[in-house]
This record gives structure tokens, sequence and C-alpha cells, in this order.
């Protein structure tokens, strides 16, 4: 391996052994501390595996989001959130079995007197700065305290996190991990299965890689992958009915999401699929003015097919969004209108089509509000209540007032809910459009699909909204519930990568909820990884807790 120049040699290998401790640095560095059992001691304060999602304090939806690797798998206290904020706690009592380091987290922020701070006598050394993310609360420093085997007491005033317990012997590297503030998530969402409160849904399973991915059959042509749409399920059938980000070869990736597909896809697994057709084909032609004008093309992008089955008419029917396009301008898909085109093969097996467009059902108009933003109805999706239809549509990039129209939008991407006597329409905005709700999520809700549960619960799942692109979103699939179909309650997530190989940077949007019987349902969904121009498209398998259903229903109940 080495030179027989002595000279060179040692440089050689002194820049060999360099390099050598610099990897068993990182590694040390980057590997799990080993935990050391606790007891506490005459309290019902529970515990939490540290780890990314963790709620770390009772009576409250904080959750981990950032976590150094060397906590994950240790297990913290859950403190209750007022009682510290407030510093009226009492001591935590706990009993270690032998010498222990123990891991606080402490908020930096100057000034505050809700959280804790150590002294500068304080016996307590910094281990890792901005070494845990927390939703909604400022930078985290770790330190580590060293403690006596039997009874101790930890009396601090003001809010920590207690992150979890090592062994006196376990050797912690000191280091900056540069997580971001907290304070750039907002704190308002539930991660199932890591809250105070019983998960409706166990991820049981799924692919562990996308179901249809580049170079697959069907998806030549197709530059940027897929986004929205919805799955149905028709005898053994699925049929999916994506958003197919065409685009062109030799053409920038952006133009991917302006020169798009709707496609028709079957499965009989919901994981391996066949391209039978193309339902509509977007023209791909920007617009000529900076405002809602006819004078551009108003299907410059085609988006969001649904497909839903009209029982009385005895065919199915789609409802589709149609963009007009900005290259200029955010959002670039501008002034969106929902579209309604009916199959001209009647009969549930007609879902294939051949469509034959309707009409416009919902627009930009004298009843929008400035909520719907620049994007306009940015999807829509009708389902039946009693002897009416409702259906969410969304707006997003918001006016703050029409003042604002056509260029200056801020962020947001919400839904409301117009109603109808059928399925044809017309549709009416409820309450005049006044207020999106936000009662699911203040900022984010997007592309909702509205299912039934065994006990009657409306279920909706949707695109919980993406951690990245400078969003801080929680990059999961949410569902939300209702008993009326009309008001809906907080949003839960799934973290689906719990339980399935993670190959996604962004979660994007689910097409499904599907039930297979024995409690188990499919969810088809599309993400994205970064690295990829493409656009893959997943599957997971997750099965209803009916108690925790029949459950949820009684609270819904009880809320006026």
């Amino acid at each position: 391996m080495f030179s027989k120049n002595k000279k060179y040699n040692f440089k050689l290998k002194t820049a060999f052994l360099m390099l050598l401790a610099v990897c068993i640095q990182a590694t040390a560095q980057t590997t799990a501390w080993k935990p050391a059992s606790f007891e506490i001691v005459k309290s019902n304060y529970k515990t939490f595996k540290t780890t990314q999602y963790a709620h770390v304090f009772s009576g409250s939806k904080h959750n981990i989001v950032r976590l150094a690797t060397e906590l994950q798998g240790l297990t913290g206290v859950e403190l209750p959130l007022n009682t510290y904020k407030n510093r009226i706690n009492g001591a935590l009592k706990l009993k270690f079995k032998e010498s222990v380091k123990v891991l606080i987290g402490v908020f930096q922020e100057k000034g505050n007197d809700e959280y804790f701070q150590f002294n500068d006598d304080t016996k307590a050394k910094l281990i890792l700065e901005n070494g845990v993310t927390i939703t909604g609360l400022p930078p985290v420093n770790v330190y580590a305290v060293s403690c006596q085997k039997g009874l101790n007491y930890f009396k601090n005033k003001g809010l920590f996190v207690f992150l979890g317990v090592v062994k006196e012997s376990q050797k912690l590297e000191p280091r900056n991990a540069n997580f971001p503030d907290g304070k750039l998530w907002n704190p308002t969402f539930i991660v199932e299965g890591f809250s105070d409160e019983k998960p409706l849904f166990e991820i049981i399973g799924g692919e562990n890689k996308p179901v249809i991915d580049e170079g697959m059959s069907g998806t030549e042509g197709i530059q940027g992958g897929f986004e929205g749409g919805r799955v149905v399920k028709v005898g053994d059938t699925y049929h999916m009915f994506p958003t197919e980000r065409a685009g062109e070869k030799g053409v920038d990736y952006y133009y991917d999401r302006v020169k798009t597909k709707i496609g028709h896809w079957t499965s009989k697994d919901a994981i391996h699929w066949k391209r039978e057709s193309t339902i509509y084909q977007a023209s791909g032609v920007y617009a000529v003015t900076e405002d809602d004008n006819p004078m551009n093309d108003r299907r410059s992008a085609i988006w969001s097919y649904m497909p839903v089955f009209n029982e009385k008419a005895n065919k199915w029917y789609g409802y589709y969004l149609a963009y007009t396009v900005s290259k200029t301008i955010e959002p670039n898909h501008s002034f969106g209108r929902i579209w309604r085109c009916e199959s001209t093969v009647e009969g549930i097996n007609g879902i294939g089509g051949p469509y034959k467009d309707m009409g416009i059902i919902m627009e930009p108009g004298l009843d929008s509000q400035p909520w719907e933003g620049r994007q306009g109805v940015a999807s829509f999706f009708p389902y039946k209540v009693g002897d009416k239809y409702f259906g969410f549509y969304s707006g997003a990039y918001p006016f703050e007032s029409w003042a604002d129209y056509p260029k200056k939008s801020g962020k947001g991407w919400f839904v409301a809910l117009a109603e109808s006597q059928s399925l044809e329409g017309p549709w009416t905005r409820l309450n005049k459009g006044l207020e999106p709700i936000k009662t699911i999520h203040p900022q984010f809700v997007e592309n909702p699909i509205v299912s039934q549960l065994p006990n009657g619960l409306y279920i909706a799942v949707f695109d919980g909204g993406p951690e990245g692109w400078g969003h801080h979103l929680p990059n999961m699939i949410g569902y939300t519930l209702s008993k009326d179909g009309i008001n809906w309650g907080e949003a839960h997530y799934l973290p689906i990568e719990t339980k399935v190989d993670k190959w996604w940077d962004i979660m994007r949007t689910p097409l499904c909820l599907i039930p297979e019987g024995n409690d188990v349902y499919t969810i088809v969904y599309n993400a994205i990884d970064l690295k990829r121009r493409f656009h893959p498209t997943g599957m997971v398998k997750v099965k209803l807790n009916k108690d925790v259903m029949n459950s949820r229903l009684e609270e819904l109940k009880k809320e006026k």
C-alpha cells in the first residue's frame, strides 16, 4: 500500500491517520448514544421515545422535527407544558441504578423567563449546540448533567426538554448540529402515534420504493413524473387518473408543470400499473397578459382530475382544474377554473371514457374572495351529504385585498365549501366564500379527497404541505374528520416513513383512501426526490382502529 520512499511514506501515513481520525470522530458524532434506565418517582409523568415527531410535552402539540443522531432512541420525560412555562412545577424526582448523565434541552431565548436557563456556576456541560428543533419553540442547546446513583431531584423552574439518560461512562463529543429555529414551524399539528392521542390509523407497511418510477412502461414522454389526481377501485381493478408532468425533452424542468396531461392507469394490486390512455392534454401555452384576460389560453395547464360516479345518471363524471400560466409571476399557475366532464360510456365500467366536456362549474368571479388568491379555484372535490352535495374548493397565493390584484400575492393554501343540489351544479360558495376553513390547519390544506368510515364519519385525506422550498410544514399526508360533512376537525398526519423506507424528500398528495376489508386501507401517493426531475408515485397500507374511530365520533358529537 505504501511507497518505499520513507519520507513520502511518512507523509502518506500521517495524512491517512488524520483522515481516519476525522472519519472516526464523524462516526462517533453520528452514532446513537446508549440509554441508561431510570425510574420516575411519585409522579404520573409519561415517558416518550426521543425520535423525530415525538411530542415532548403533555398537553401540547409541540413535536420534534430535527434531532441529532446521538439522541435517537433515548427515553425522555413528558413534562406538563403550562406548569413548567408558568414556573409553578414541583421537582421532578428520578431514581438511577448507577451514575448517569442526564440530557437536558434548554431553549435559547434571552430575557424570557418562561424558559429554564442554567446558571454560570452549574456543572452542566454543553454537548449539542442547536441539537434539536421543536415546532413553535426557540432553538435548543443540549446539556449533560452528571447525577449519582439513587434518588435525584430536578428543581428546574421554567420550560426545558428532558431528552434522555445515558451512562456516566458514555463518551459525549460536543458539536454544533446547526438545526434551525423551531419557530419557523407552526406547532399546531398532531402526528399519528406520537401524541397523547391514540392513532386512528396504524401504518402496516407498503412498498419501500416507488410503484411508478422513471423508465417504467407507460412513463415514456413524461419528463417530470406525477402530482395529484385520484385513484378509485372498480371491482378488482384500481383506476388512477394522475396529473402527468409531461413537459418536453430538451426543455427546462419548469415546463413540466405547464405542459401536463391527465392519464388513465390501471392495476390489480396498486403496485404494478399499466397506462391505458390520455384523458386530457394541456396546451402548454403561456399567457400574454398579467391579469385574468380571455386573450390568454385558460387551459394552458390541466391538473387534479377527480372521477366521481353519478349513480342517478349511471355514468362517471370528471372534475378537473385548468389554469392560465404566467411565465414570470409567482405562482405561474393562475386563475384556476374547474371543468366538469362526463364519460360517453354508461355504467360503472365506463370509467375509462372517452369523456366530453360539459362546461365550467367554478371560476374566479363576482363571488370570489381575496383569500382565493391569484391561483384561483385551485382544486375541487364533490361528495354527498344527505340529499345535498358539498364540494371542497381551494385557493392559494391570497390577496390581502382586491387592491393587490393581479400580482401582489401572499402565501397560504386554503379550502372552503361549495354546495349544490346535484353533481351537475350550479355550485354556490357557502357563506359567500368569505372565509376559508382554518380548523383543519391554519396555513396549508391542499387537494382533499372525501369518503366515509364504517361508522358514518366523513374523512378527507389531503396534502399536508412540504417541508422544503422554504416552507416549514408537516411534510406528511394529512386527514381530517367531520360528523356532518360540513364542520371539519383538526388535522392529523401520517408518518408513513416509520414503516416503509423513505425514498422521498417532500411528501405530496394522497390520491385515495380505499377500503380493502379487515379495516385495511390503501393509499396511493405522489412524492418528490429532490435529486431527481421525475416525481414518482408510491403506495402504503394503513389499518383502521375502530375503537378510536368510534371515540372520535363521540367526541365530535359533544362539540357544538
